[in-house]
């Protein structure tokens, strides 16, 4: 019988792989994850902050997807209200420092293990880890090196939310061209960064600051007196708060450590202010971690001066706090630029492990330590570090912003040129969204964010 060439009727099998490779790379995210009928994702986040970032993705990318979504990873709260289930507590994480992650080191590799586990398990179409650079990064490259030595197919994209602070240390851009190998995608929160990570090899987008969502959700035009203040959710009975109160917000941070260090140094500077300001009143803020309330709700009984405890985990809360406040009192962090959102006079204060600070001032190439000081390249925001940050320090330099108007104003106005830079441009923001029928949403960092992931195409 005549037999027609089987190459006339068909690529060889190599040729078909190759293209059928070449037409999968061509597919974006959200094409991919149609082959499934689902997105999945896998999530981790290991801080309050960066809780509060990935429940706002998480969020944006429910709004965006045509397809329907399923969460796994590591997370807080927030993260677990849209649906995540948490392999463990986010806390487990949330270790600060470098001497202070040594007595975690073997507990962190556990969890690391765990965590890979789980995320091969979940054979997610994305991975996305928010800031905690430490645990983050390890992830993100040990899972890339599990996919390809078991030869696994689908690997996921990774993308990574929250840039590392490249700019802050000797040496930093050197370090960002290793990224590339494990991350496909940056999300960056502050400006210029976006630029430098491209010319280092490392795709990225800069979607704006997070604090930015919520600065645009509440008007935080500072028109609250002391006597209107109504914080919903918390019981004022046993306090009374006269119209001529000075109100101060305290804010230890959302670490355990942190808390831990600076909590019992702002209680000894409260009490130098009690003469000055015999009828300050502080609100404290406790961070979503159970960790940090526990220590905060112990060690309230030697507060020096009335104090009122504002629970994490409600923006509205917060910002009503922030409102009725004269002042604030921080710990470094993403804090030191609500506030500023916020329009409240602020001192920012940072004590570490003094192996930690050594590294801090051999390592560090800019003077300031708060991003509004480091954006705006000037100490608009009064900072308190290190041996600095001490009682008698603290109080003296609260006691003039309280008094001081011209310090006061100074960081109002301040705030205006911060917000223009954490925003990205109108022009940008249209040649980065690419996401069919987003024009009908509110433009947000996270919603910038999830277009991208969902439109993306790895190269």
């Amino acid at each position: 019988m005549f037999q027609i060439p089987k190459t006339k009727l068909c690529f060889p099998l190599s040729t078909f792989t190759k293209r059928y490779s070449s037409f999968q790379a061509t597919k974006s995210v959200i094409d991919k994850a149609a082959i499934d009928g689902e997105l999945r994702v896998f999530i981790v986040s290991g801080e309050v902050s960066g809780d509060n970032i990935g429940s706002r993705l998480m969020s944006s990318l429910k709004k965006l997807s045509p397809l329907p979504l399923r969460f796994n990873g590591v997370g807080g709260s927030l993260m677990c209200k849209q649906g995540l289930t948490s392999l463990f507590p986010m806390e487990d994480l949330a270790v600060m420092g470098l001497w202070e992650l040594l007595p975690h080191l073997y507990k962190f590799r556990v969890k690391l293990k765990e965590t890979i586990d789980a995320a091969v398990k979940f054979k997610p179409h994305i991975v996305v880890t928010v800031d905690s650079k430490g645990f983050s990064f390890r992830l993100l490259k040990e899972l890339r090196a599990r996919y390809n030595q078991q030869r696994l197919e689908n690997c996921p994209v990774h993308f990574h939310y929250v840039a590392p602070s490249f700019w802050a240390w000797k040496g930093g851009e050197s370090r960002l061209g290793g990224l590339s190998e494990f991350v496909d995608h940056l999300f960056c929160i502050l400006p210029n960064e976006e630029r430098v990570c491209r010319e280092h090899g490392v795709e990225a987008t800069f979607v704006g600051h997070p604090a930015l969502e919520d600065a645009s959700e509440f008007n935080l035009v500072r028109t609250c007196k002391p006597q209107e203040l109504k914080l919903e959710g918390l019981s004022f009975s046993e306090h009374s708060i006269p119209s001529d109160s000075t109100i101060i917000s305290v804010l230890p941070g959302s670490r355990l450590q942190e808390a831990e260090r600076m909590l019992p140094i702002f209680c000894k500077a409260m009490k130098l202010l009690k003469d000055p300001f015999p009828k300050l009143v502080t609100l404290i803020h406790v961070a979503s971690n159970s960790q940090v309330d526990h220590y905060i709700g112990e060690s309230l009984g030697g507060w020096p001066v009335p104090a009122i405890l504002v629970p994490g985990g409600s923006t509205q809360l917060k910002y009503d706090a922030f409102g009725v406040s004269q002042a604030a009192l921080c710990t470094s962090g993403t804090v030191a630029v609500e506030l500023q959102l916020a329009r409240l006079p602020s001192l920012v204060a940072y004590r570490a492990h003094f192996l930690t600070e050594l590294l801090i001032r051999y390592k560090a190439k800019i003077p300031y330590i708060s991003l509004p000081n480091i954006l705006l390249d000037s100490p608009i925001i009064p900072e308190a570090l290190f041996q600095a940050c001490n009682p008698s320090n603290l109080a003296s330099i609260l006691e003039r912003l309280l008094l001081d108007e011209k310090m006061r104003e100074r960081q109002v106005v301040g705030a205006e040129k911060l917000i223009q830079l954490l925003h990205p441009s109108e022009s940008r923001m249209g040649s980065s969204i690419h996401c069919t029928g987003l024009e009908s949403h509110r433009y947000t960092p996270s919603i910038l964010a999830a277009s991208t992931i969902l439109s993306y195409v790895k190269h």
